[in-house]
């Protein structure tokens, strides 16, 4: 798939001084090929460049490779992963150490409903490992490595989850020295859940099993397994009530334009089922850090995504080298696979503006975070993105 001509008028926009800034403007829409995106779709380049992605269901999931993500294909078989005691599974985060070839993966696991809470039909998600030899096509599970410290409540009344941990994505940092595991907490009393943060020595990635630190209370010696956790992002309402209110799903990526991390985000409110509510975004530049997070801004209405569910908003960046963990300033927003954005970063965006749709009033004063062009009529789109088959 290639991205359509740019048809829309250039529109200065004015620019905020000493602020990390971002446009989002709409573009013809583009889309990954896999039949259905159900989660995070991690993606990493190999020794020649091609950017390999990967969409998960719950069953096999879809690998797709291309020079970008806007010309993928579908792969005609997708990844295995042995030993099969982790399926159903969704590959959610993904690594490849380029001086090694070795790639590292991280998957979300529903365990069976009927063994959390009988009849309930309500699961309890974990995190797990995952190593490949052979560029990502065939991994072997190493087991999981974040888990709850809680017990299921059976009965919540979210439609989903009794308890775990899920939703979520893996970037390494700039030195080198973690993984950092960024991810839902569904469990627990209310200042336990929301979007949480964990972290893995460089050097565990072989051996991942107990080397994973969850944050709590400003430090970084809460098991994976089974420990609590501080929230990044405090729940508003409790997961187990219908109408929890909370931030969930959280993709980050290292922007060079910025010299900062950059998270986009799901919000659940206010009814059963996980209705979204809108796509926000947030900035920090350390990870280690994690009070650094700037308060998350809404950067989509659900209403203006035009398509539902508006579920797993993912940045990927369209330079040389790029992937969903690493871009610069030109960028395209997915959400569920599809893309009608495109969002530029930097700290002074170009005087002449971007190409975007101009709005139909002159904008108001500088915003703090960034801005965003309102179209007067919807970008031109490639179809409509199928229903999820998993709420996650």
């Amino acid at each position: 798939m290639l991205i359509g001509a740019m048809r829309h008028a250039l529109w200065l926009l004015p620019l905020c001084a000493h602020a990390q800034i971002y446009q989002l403007a709409p573009t013809p829409a583009v889309r990954v090929p896999a039949e259905t995106v159900d989660g995070n779709s991690p993606a990493f380049r190999d020794e020649n460049g091609v950017l390999h992605v990967y969409a998960s269901t719950g069953a096999v999931p879809t690998r797709m490779s291309g020079a970008n993500v806007t010309e993928l294909t579908e792969n005609e078989t997708g990844p295995s992963v042995e030993p099969r005691e982790h399926y159903p599974i969704w590959i959610e985060g993904i690594w490849r150490a380029q001086a090694e070839g070795t790639v590292f993966g991280w998957y979300h696991h529903e365990p069976g409903a009927q063994t959390i809470c009988g009849n309930r039909k309500l699961t309890a998600p974990v995190i797990g490992a995952l190593i490949s030899h052979d560029n990502g096509v065939a991994f072997q599970d190493l087991g999981p490595v974040l888990t709850s410290a809680h017990p299921p409540t059976c009965s919540a009344q979210n439609g989903f989850f009794a308890c775990g941990h899920g939703g979520f994505s893996v970037i390494i940092d700039q030195d080198k020295r973690y993984f950092y595991f960024v991810f839902t907490s569904y469990t627990g009393p209310l200042n336990q859940q929301g979007v949480a943060i964990a972290r893995m020595p460089f050097e565990a990635r072989h051996n991942p099993a107990g080397s994973v630190f969850k944050y709590f209370q400003g430090e970084w010696q809460e098991p994976g397994l089974r420990g609590l956790v501080t929230p990044i992002f405090r729940a508003r309402v409790a997961w187990e009530r219908s109408d929890a209110d909370s931030f969930w799903g959280a993709a980050v990526h290292w922007d060079k334009a910025l010299n900062s991390y950059v998270a986009v985000m799901n919000r659940t409110c206010c009814k059963t089922n996980w209705p979204p509510e809108g796509i926000y975004i947030s900035f920090n530049a350390d990870l280690s850090n994690p009070s650094g997070f700037s308060a998350p801004t809404k950067i989509l209405d659900d209403s203006e995504i035009g398509f539902a569910p508006g579920y797993y908003p993912q940045i990927f960046g369209l330079g040389e080298g790029e992937t969903d963990s690493v871009a610069g300033a030109e960028t395209r927003l997915f959400v569920k696979g599809v893309s009608r954005w495109r969002i530029v970063f930097g700290a002074e965006i170009p005087e002449n503006g971007i190409e975007g749709e101009p709005p139909g009033e002159e904008p108001g004063p500088c915003p703090s975070i960034g801005s965003k062009i309102t179209p007067r009529g919807n970008a031109s789109g490639s179809g409509r993105p199928q229903p999820a088959s998993r709420v996650r």
